[in-house]
């Protein structure tokens, strides 16, 4: 980009060539005028003056297009001025804009160092009340790890009463009474004689019932044999007897209905009192309702069975 002082160098420039061609036209005209008064000369003087015509005439064309390419300089110089001119505008507008950044900036460091501040300040109240939470959070864990030894201390203390109420009360808990000991898994071999007596003669009915209902209590307590499928329901998944099971499908085909929902309740029987041992196990069972007898079912009953025995023996 040229400087102010090569601009009015340049232009001190133009105008001495200025000033030298008008020197050059005057010197031309006068030429002219002295050429026309040896006109009337000698030939050799009109040859001369030919040839001085003739070079005066080359030398106006040389001076022709200098002028002509000193107009060009010109106007060059001329839009360059204006274009440093512009230059200038867009360097002035990019500064103004430049300050105007720098102070939006500022203006965004002072607000960022603000909330750096209320952060800070909030950070420090979040840290308080963390640390009441953790407090309270703590004390709560205590007590829930205090809660779950209890309960699971309860639940082994009533498991073992169930367990000794199951040992204890065989003959009291037989009969036609509603609270009795039941045996989860264990096939009913009611519906395999039932069966059989329909197919075989009594003798070997029995022999067939027997045998059969034991290669289903075997295979009720094969690991490897898994009849289940899990769905979803209600948002929740669930473990249910898978009705295509191969085996199953079979034991209804040859077999029926009858034995077929037989193994399929004790299977149900297994999979959600023992899933993982998948053998027979005694439980105190509510035969009214279908379920496991509570405690507090147990002890009424016995109950009841003692104050039963007392007016008896009265």
């Amino acid at each position: 980009m040229m400087s102010q002082d090569n601009v009015w160098r340049i232009i001190e420039v133009r105008e001495k060539l200025n000033d030298d061609l008008d020197a050059k036209k005057k010197e031309r005209d006068s030429l002219r005028k002295e050429l026309n008064k040896r006109e009337a000369k000698t030939e050799y003087e009109r040859q001369k003056l030919d040839r001085d015509k003739k070079k005066n005439d080359e030398r106006n064309k040389l001076l022709q297009l200098a002028s002509v390419e000193q107009k060009k300089a010109d106007e060059s110089v001329l839009r360059w001025v204006e274009e440093q001119k512009r230059e200038k505008e867009d360097a002035l507008h990019k500064i103004l804009q430049l300050e105007k950044k720098l102070n939006d900036k500022q203006k965004v460091e002072m607000e960022i160092e603000e909330l750096n501040g209320k952060l800070e300040v909030m950070k420090h109240l979040r840290d308080e009340a963390l640390g009441e939470k953790a407090k309270e959070l703590e004390d709560l864990e205590m007590l829930n790890q205090t809660l779950i030894t209890k309960e699971r201390q309860n639940n082994d203390e009533l498991q073992e009463a169930r367990k000794l109420l199951i040992a204890g009360l065989p003959e009291m808990l037989a009969g036609q009474s509603h609270i009795r000991i039941k045996r989860l898994g264990y096939l009913d071999q009611k519906p395999f004689l039932d069966t059989c007596k329909l197919r075989f003669p009594l003798e070997e009915a029995q022999v067939q019932a027997f045998t059969l209902c034991s290669l289903w209590q075997k295979n009720l307590k094969d690991p490897n044999w898994l009849p289940f499928k899990v769905i979803q329901k209600d948002g929740n998944y669930e473990e249910i007897i898978d009705e295509e099971d191969e085996k199953l499908q079979n034991l209804k085909e040859e077999w029926g209905f009858e034995i077929y929902d037989c193994v399929v309740t004790a299977l149900k029987e297994l999979n959600e009192y023992n899933p993982s041992g998948r053998y027979v196990i005694p439980e105190l069972w509510n035969v009214k309702e279908g379920r496991k007898a509570t405690l507090k079912e147990v002890i009424a009953f016995i109950l009841k069975y003692i104050k039963t025995l007392k007016r008896k023996r009265t």
